[in-house]
């Protein structure tokens, strides 16, 4: 008799690598990895050897960068997605991206459940549950860190003294280990001194990605962009794909400083966390786009396009991707970007993106307007009645004021 399979999602990590043999040993499943590639770059390899070497049955490795940018950055770019005023969403979005590829795997394989190594603590747990649920509401989802009857491990020198009494040596150390999340949008850091938020962090061992500002080339590097309805098409000339462009732009912001955000944000789950946050290419990307649409989107749609966009991170944070209100928020963003079409231009200077101009066939700007000069779309006397008018519930009120203030005098 055959065993039942269960479909792993596997980083290659300690969490993930010390949980195959645990899944063997609790359950007696036949344990099928699944890595998502959604560009974690030199973290795949000699992912197959240790998989193996751990107890898998069979790894994956599915390629999904081009989708991952396609279907889930770019919805989040258009939006202005940005949870808190900081986060770039770069593991919220992925999260989504790989919990539908790991419901193909296990829809190909026949697994009865899928399982994945988020903590108790954290908001990842919620991110793959509710998408693995909206997708596939059959399949079972194993969470090792929340069954603590079955997983007695409370610690990261827990795990890799249970992944060495199992012949599996990893290439961890407990003093010197992060926990970190990586694609190709961005790199974040956990753990160690960041778990202490009055602690600088120590830069010089935990930056991936990106150069200190300090570090930075002294002299700044213009960089310029096209979109079309939203989405980037060339850079520096040069036409590429999304997942291209923002692997350049990674190059450029890391050289020049861009992209790191220190934050101690909301959990889903209730409590403060505190995270350094690599993403290069992205805040370029997130700059540029936002420059082009300044010039492109009128006052009022631009207003309510905030509003969407603080709500659609929100959304995106808390695992809520396969819902119908994030279709319809993105659906709205969508409608906005229609002539969101041009070219920007800017310059990166030790961690800043500086504008240096934007054009667009579909600009809303008119110098003619705009001048302090007398043009002929624009009366000045017509102020007169438009202030009058924008003007009359304060008037109304401070008469209304005024005329309590004599009655209480007498």
């Amino acid at each position: 008799m055959s065993k039942e399979k269960v479909v792993l999602a596997y980083s290659g990590g300690l969490d993930t690598t010390a949980v195959i043999p645990w899944l063997k040993e609790t359950f007696g499943y036949d344990v099928i990895c699944c890595c998502v590639d959604c560009g974690q770059g030199e973290e795949l390899d000699g992912l197959e050897e240790r998989a193996k070497l751990s107890g898998a049955s069979k790894l994956y490795i599915e390629n999904i960068v081009d989708e991952f940018c396609d279907d889930f950055i770019m919805p989040c770019v258009k939006a202005g997605a940005v949870y808190e005023n900081k986060y770039l969403l770069g593991t919220s979005m992925a999260r989504p991206a790989i919990s539908k590829k790991l419901v193909e795997i296990a829809r190909k394989e026949g697994a009865v459940a899928i399982c994945h190594g988020a903590t108790g603590k954290g908001n990842d747990q919620i991110r793959f549950e509710l998408s693995i649920r909206a997708l596939a509401p059959d399949i079972k989802i194993i969470a090792p860190w929340r069954m603590t009857d079955l997983w007695t491990m409370q610690s990261r020198e827990d795990e890799i003294e249970y992944c060495r009494k199992h012949g599996i040596d990893l290439p961890f150390d407990t003093k010197h280990s992060y926990s970190r999340d990586r694609n190709l949008w961005h790199i974040s850091h956990e753990g160690l001194e960041l778990e202490d938020p009055s602690v600088e962090p120590n830069y010089d061992d935990l930056l991936v990605l990106t150069v200190p500002p300090e570090k930075a080339p002294d002299k700044p590097e213009y960089v310029t962009m096209t979109f079309e309805a939203g989405i980037p098409k060339s850079l520096n000339g040069k036409e590429m794909k999304v997942s291209e462009i923002i692997t350049e732009l990674n190059k450029l912001g890391g050289k020049h400083g861009i992209g790191i955000i220190d934050i101690v944000e909301n959990r889903v789950v209730g409590m403060k966390s505190r995270g350094v946050y690599e993403t290069p290419g992205g805040t370029i990307l997130m700059a540029a786009h936002e420059q082009l649409e300044e010039l492109c989107l009128d006052r009022a749609t631009y207003e309510v396009k905030k509003e969407i966009g603080n709500k659609l991170a929100q959304v995106v944070y808390e695992g809520k991707w396969f819902t119908p209100l994030c279709d319809a928020l993105r659906a709205f963003v969508d409608v906005t970007q229609e002539y969101v079409t041009g070219e920007v231009k800017f310059k990166l200077y030790k961690g800043n993106i500086i504008k240096a101009g934007e054009t667009s066939p579909y600009s809303l700007y008119n110098e003619s307007l705009a001048s302090f000069t007398t043009g002929d779309l624009y009366d000045h006397h017509d102020a007169d009645g438009f202030i009058n008018l924008f003007g009359l519930p304060l008037k109304v009120r401070a008469m209304k004021m005024q005329e309590l203030a004599k009655e209480n005098q007498k």
